[in-house]
């Protein structure tokens, strides 16, 4: 089915863009956003990897896992580098283009129609502890009801772990406005931080920003996902705010405890 419209959410970890993909499928109408491109990160040839021969056979695959009944695809994904640069410039040799080609005529051609969806979290403390306890526990998310995957035991605490994902995501996201600026695109932006304290106005944000119609009566499913921070993760950003800024004489972050609460 070709898509009547598409649309893409650009993310980088921990800033709640799983529970938003999962609550737009639960509706019906507004595709099945996953990360269709995810194995791009570790290998850029996409057409290799769904075993296709052009862009159009590769498009027509993804078409196939993202598109609801009503013609709506859905997609979300990082700008990890090289390997994006790697996957668009091996796109662009296709023999459906020219040598005028760019990144965004590809990214137009996969997707018709496509409008834009920023997903960042204010936080940055807050989503690298959430990252670092994920990369240890293996624990990405977790169904409402569902019990821990592994014991808390398994959780050590690193400052250096934490920064470079503090860092990481920074950067992550800096990739994804350049490429934003670079052609002219302005997003809808959904902030973590509002999207968990607005869940259903944000949901039917998202439904009229992309013009999906859709009885105004209709239930929007309740959040799929537990909440994974708990008291590991205080005490972990409170550590992590201490050490980052122990020899700084202007400090950015504290809380209301002050100084002495953030030691470890």
């Amino acid at each position: 089915m070709i898509p009547e419209k598409s649309y893409t959410i650009w993310m980088t970890q921990r800033n709640g863009s799983t529970l938003l993909c999962k609550t737009l499928e639960l509706t019906g109408i507004a595709g099945k956003p996953e990360e269709w491109l995810l194995d791009y990160y570790d290998n850029p040839d996409l057409a290799g990897i769904y075993h296709c021969s052009s862009i159009t056979e590769l498009r027509e695959r993804l078409w196939e896992k993202g598109v609801s009944d009503n013609g709506i695809f859905g997609i979300k994904t990082g700008l990890v580098q090289p390997a994006f640069s790697i996957m668009m410039n091996t796109l662009k040799n296709d023999s459906e283009f020219n040598g005028n080609t760019t990144e965004i005529d590809v990214w137009n051609y996969l997707f018709p129609h496509c409008q834009h969806i920023f997903m960042t979290r204010r936080n940055k403390v807050r989503l690298a502890v959430s990252w670092w306890k994920a990369v240890q526990s293996n624990e990405f998310q977790r169904k409402k009801g569902d019990k821990k995957k592994t014991d808390d035991s398994v959780l050590q605490y690193n400052f250096d772990a934490i920064k470079h994902l503090f860092v990481e995501s920074s950067m992550r996201e800096a990739g994804i406005q350049e490429f934003f600026s670079r052609y002219h695109i302005i997003p809808l932006t959904i902030v973590y931080e509002d999207f968990i304290n607005d869940f259903e106005n944000t949901i039917r944000n998202v439904l009229a920003y992309l013009h999906i119609a859709y009885d105004r009566s209709m239930k929007i499913p309740a959040p799929y996902y537990e909440k994974m921070a708990d008291d590991i993760s205080e005490q972990w950003c409170k550590r992590f705010i201490y050490e980052l800024q122990k020899d700084w004489r202007y400090k950015g972050y504290m809380n209301q405890e002050g100084t002495d609460s953030l030691r470890k």
